[in-house]
């Protein structure tokens, strides 16, 4: 199961990449490259939904959704408590010896 959604998840973002690149920008003429708006709307010029901008909203939400698919699936796939530290090796510990203790220094002047 988790390859067919991982197939159709790489197929979706194909497709939103493809259909991101072919739009044009908000502003991609000649007045857009030196600040200049193309009407005189607050936003910036705004048409309506063409055929590109909704299938990028249906690639962006079939993309959201293999995702969640994908992160459901290999968490279901896991036997562990979801622990990073699960795995983690153990590194064997090692006992230090104590530092020995030095004997004290004759004191100078006493015979």
């Amino acid at each position: 199961m988790i390859w067919v959604v991982t197939a159709l998840h790489v197929i979706v973002c194909l497709i939103l990449i493809l259909v991101v690149l072919l739009q044009s920008g908000k502003a991609a003429d000649l007045a857009g490259a030196f600040g200049g708006m193309g009407s005189q709307t607050v936003f910036g010029p705004r048409g309506t939904a063409t055929l590109l901008s909704k299938a990028t909203t249906v690639a962006a939400a079939l993309f959201m959704i293999t995702s969640l698919g994908l992160v459901i699936l290999a968490n279901s796939q896991t036997r562990g408590s979801g622990s990073v530290l699960e795995n983690r090796k153990k590194a064997p510990v090692q006992q230090k010896a104590a530092p020995p203790i030095p004997a004290p220094a004759p004191t100078p002047g006493k015979k």
